[in-house]
Parts: structure tokens; C-alpha cells; sequence
């Protein structure tokens, strides 16, 4: 792991920290901890702390807030979730957030199959994927509420993973991995 990159980022990860500890407490991560990670994470970059330009920490928290905000829309994460990774964003920039999500994405697949394997529900889970994945390629003919009905109605698993689980394991991961950590500058 890159010492350097890890003492520049040290309020990035014990903030994501604390907000994964949160969200598996209160199932909810608050905007107090997620507004100043934002607002630190874009001054770091003014002062140039942190190894990213402003631009890339701007883009950054545009990717993120994109990446989240139609799974947001649909219900499968909370506001929280929204900002915090727009708020990572802002100080991993455009790829290291990108990292941060796809690493999340495969942790929080990887714990919901778990999950559904202790709890017998592995049919089930698979079934409502299948139901909507169908809703979400016809999304223009049903419209986004219908979808998100449909996604609420077919919950598989008893208190999934709370996702800012999924994002600490993913910042970890992009800064322990130097095919990764490189994506941060």
C-alpha cells in the first residue's frame, strides 16, 4: 500500500469509515458526514493536498453522482449512498471513483449471493433480477415509478449489505492495489 497516497487520503478513509459504521448501525449515512467530506475533499484539491487537480475532483464528483443517481432514482440506494460517493469523488477524481464503484459493485454482488445462499433464497434472488432486469429494458414503455414499484416489491434478501460497506471495501481496495491506486495520480 502507498504510504503517501494513504496519509493524503487518511480524512477520506476514516470519514468512509465512520460512514460504514453508520450505515450499518442506522441504515442511513448522514448528510453532516457526507457535505464536509465534499467540501474538504474539494478544497484539498485547490491546495493541490491531494495529488488531484480541481477539475479532476469536479469531474470526479459528477462521475460519482452519475454512477449512483439512476439506481437513487429507482430506490436500490438511499441519498446517503448518492453523496457519499459523489463526495468520494471528489478526492480519488473521475477513475478512482469509477475503481471505487466497480470494486463495490462486484463486493456488494459477491455479499447479496452470500446472503441469499444462508438464507435459501438464491431462487428467489435470481428470479427478481430476471423481473427487473425485464422492467429496466422496457423502462421507456413503463416509465421510472413502475420500475421502482417493481424493484421495492421484489426485495430477496433480509438487511442487505449496507452500501457504504460496499464503498469502503472499494476506496480500500483502490488504494491497497497499485494496478488501481495509480488511478488517484
Amino acid at each position: 500500500m502507498n504510504a503517501i497516497l494513504v496519509l493524503q487520503n487518511l480524512p477520506l478513509l476514516v470519514a468512509v469509515g465512520l460512514a460504514a459504521l453508520i450505515d450499518v448501525r442506522f441504515r442511513r449515512i448522514p448528510n453532516a458526514l457526507t457535505l464536509p467530506l465534499l467540501l474538504v475533499g474539494l478544497a484539498e484539491a485547490c491546495f493541490g493536498h491531494h495529488g488531484i487537480s480541481v477539475s479532476h475532483a469536479l469531474l470526479g464528483c459528477l462521475v460519482g453522482f452519475i454512477l449512483t443517481f439512476g439506481q437513487f432514482l429507482l430506490g436500490a440506494l438511499g441519498g446517503g449512498d448518492l453523496k457519499l460517493m459523489t463526495a468520494v469523488g471528489a478526492w480519488t477524481g473521475p477513475a478512482g471513483v469509477l475503481a471505487v464503484f466497480m470494486v463495490a459493485a462486484v463486493f456488494g454482488l459477491i455479499s447479496v449471493l452470500t446472503q441469499s445462499l444462508k438464507q435459501g433464497q438464491t431462487a428467489a434472488l435470481l428470479r427478481n433480477s430476471a423481473i427487473i432486469t425485464i422492467n429496466l429494458v422496457h423502462l421507456r414503455q413503463i416509465g421510472s415509478r413502475q420500475v421502482q414499484a417493481v424493484g421495492e416489491s421484489c426485495r430477496s434478501i433480509d438487511e442487505p449489505l449496507p452500501y457504504g460497506v460496499s464503498v469502503l471495501v472499494g476506496l480500500v481496495m483502490l488504494m491497497a492495489t497499485p494496478w488501481l491506486s495509480w488511478l488517484m495520480g
